[in-house]
């Protein structure tokens, strides 16, 4: 059996954006289904917003996004979640940290770190919070 687990992301009007924004610095394919095509429109307002969406990269990036209608509650929170990314190199790593600092609030900057050649972490335009570092084996003490 095979278990894979994708960041779900919830936004309120903002998915579709968020989504074509992870495209640019990921690549991959984007899918969106809007609340229109899913013909589950339940206040007009909402009908272009996307009730399921994803970007899937052949690197193995994939996240998926959707707007919370406004019937439901939504608080994006405090710290609720982090989106971590790791990969084989530095240049790889620094390549898509470039790319998610653009308008974002670097909460660490993108360094050598005591665990990883390269670590970071940022809050991107859309308020998600991103861990970058470039992965390597864990050497207990």
């Amino acid at each position: 059996m095979t278990v894979s687990v994708t960041n779900h992301l919830n936004f309120r009007g903002d998915a579709r954006a968020a989504l074509e924004f992870y495209q640019t610095v990921f690549g991959g394919d984007i899918a969106i289904v809007t609340y229109k095509d899913a013909q589950n429109v339940q206040a007009p307002s909402e009908t272009n917003q996307v009730m399921w969406g994803q970007v899937a990269a052949k690197n193995g990036f994939r996240v998926m996004a959707y707007d919370v209608p406004s019937r439901m509650p939504w608080d994006p929170g405090k710290n609720a979640f982090f989106v971590s990314v790791r990969g084989d190199s530095e240049k790889e790593i620094s390549a898509l940290w470039e790319k998610l600092s653009v308008g974002a609030t670097v909460a660490q900057p993108l360094a050598p770190s005591g665990w990883a050649p390269l670590y970071g972490m940022l809050k991107d335009r859309f308020g998600i919070t991103w861990v970058l570092d470039v992965a390597t084996e864990y050497k207990a003490p």
